[in-house]
């Protein structure tokens, strides 16, 4: 453990998704203007706080502002700028712990301060409803990712827990996907349907990500990452960070959540409603009990994207707060030094751990940036006056 520790704290980990705000948000009722900021001290059912960001070596994290699928249009857009407001309320109430984010380098920057690098990422496309200007204004806020769908399909794309309507992407879909790269925003394709994960990748000119996906050959679970689409990762250059949610871990847990939906089915229930799903969860567990998923299950799916993605191709996404039930071993943020302890005694060299904690989301993030640049150096050119010809008689 500590070799891990060490190793943490030369090299940020940056951890891809967390749903502290939303959390946040419901502990005061559902009204983000009254989200109160008590991280100082671990808080019951919770698992971030500061002292355990701290003692898990966190270095940088995706702060997921998230909209529940249920909404839509102007709800939708109103609720994510809640969200964006919310959290950067959090970050600039703790100075001394964590600093905004909003290139790679301010990671490396806040990182060197001894603060934890925070960055903003909106999950559920239906946020944007349907407007790339919109798009363009969570870039101008700091959103620097955005998952395409949550648990339901937005249109224009189809999620991974919906029925297909679009077959994938539709043009407007792909419109997006060229937009969010133009701007200099991640795709991510965490809960996204493996024909919209395949579509993208279609579309995109430089690195997606998944920000909290494990591996579906590993465990069948409709938000995980199909093989063909891990192996196009190498060519993309794009990471898929594994997560800890037990669902997605083990297939004993994810199929006895499958068992937990076809419930809320039979009871006439929308299953992608969380809030509808799982009120039913602890009658269900009386009968079902849940099984657990453990860290060494975490480590194989880290194992198995490294071995076909490549080791620039895999990094973390807990999902902490994004859950009630945890990994045996991975119960908060404090626990992510136990994980790097693992691979370490499976054999990882310190620079395969360095590139999975934060070396290859870094350089996915400078992908999008550099991408950026570029394309707003090619559409100045574009459209530049042309020059005057000289007048005649002039020298040449």
């Amino acid at each position: 453990m500590l070799r891990a520790r060490d190793l943490l704290r030369r090299f940020p980990l940056i951890d891809g998704h967390n749903d502290l705000p939303w959390v946040l948000r419901g502990r005061a009722d559902g009204d983000a203007n009254q989200a109160r900021f008590d991280l100082d001290a671990p808080v019951a059912g919770l698992h971030t706080d500061l002292p355990r960001l701290a003692a898990g070596h966190v270095g940088a994290q995706f702060w997921s502002v998230y909209v529940p699928a249920q909404l839509a249009g102007d709800g939708a857009v109103a609720a994510v700028l809640e969200q964006i407001d919310l959290a950067r309320r959090m970050i600039a109430r703790y100075p001394e712990a964590l600093g905004l984010a909003l290139t790679a380098d301010d990671v490396e920057r806040v990182f060197a301060s001894g603060r934890v690098a925070s960055l903003l990422g909106a999950e559920g496309g239906h946020a944007i409803a349907g407007s790339l200007g919109v798009l363009r204004m969570l870039y101008a806020l700091g959103v620097r990712y955005m998952t395409l769908t949550h648990n339901a399909n937005t249109g224009w794309a189809d999620a991974a827990t919906d029925e297909p309507r679009a077959g994938g992407l539709t043009d407007f879909g792909r419109d997006v996907v060229r937009e969010m790269q133009r701007i200099g925003m991640l795709v991510d394709l965490s809960h996204v349907s493996p024909d919209t994960m395949r579509q993208a990748l279609d579309v995109a000119a430089c690195p997606v990500i998944f920000s909290h996906s494990s591996a579906r050959a590993v465990c069948d679970a409709p938000r995980n990452v199909p093989d063909d689409v891990l192996t196009r990762l190498t060519a993309n250059g794009g990471v898929c960070m594994v997560t800890f949610v037990p669902a997605f871990v083990s297939q004993e847990c994810a199929d006895w959540l499958a068992g937990l939906k076809a419930e809320a089915a039979r009871r006439g229930l929308d299953p992608r409603d969380l809030g509808k799903l799982f009120s039913i969860k602890p009658e269900w567990e009386r009968e079902h009990p849940m099984p657990q998923a453990t860290l060494a299950q975490v480590a194989d799916h880290v194992d198995h994207v490294r071995r076909v993605a490549g080791v620039d191709h895999v990094g973390l996404g807990g999902d902490f707060d994004g859950t009630d039930d945890v990994t045996a071993g991975l119960e908060d943020v404090s626990a992510y030094p136990a994980l790097f302890a693992e691979l370490l005694r499976r054999g990882w060299t310190e620079s395969a751990c360095a590139a999975l904690a934060g070396g290859n989301l870094l350089r996915a993030l400078r992908a999008a940036e550099a991408f950026r640049d570029a394309s707003a150096a090619t559409e100045a050119a574009s459209t530049a006056a042309p020059a005057a010809a000289p007048a005649a008689g002039a020298g040449r």
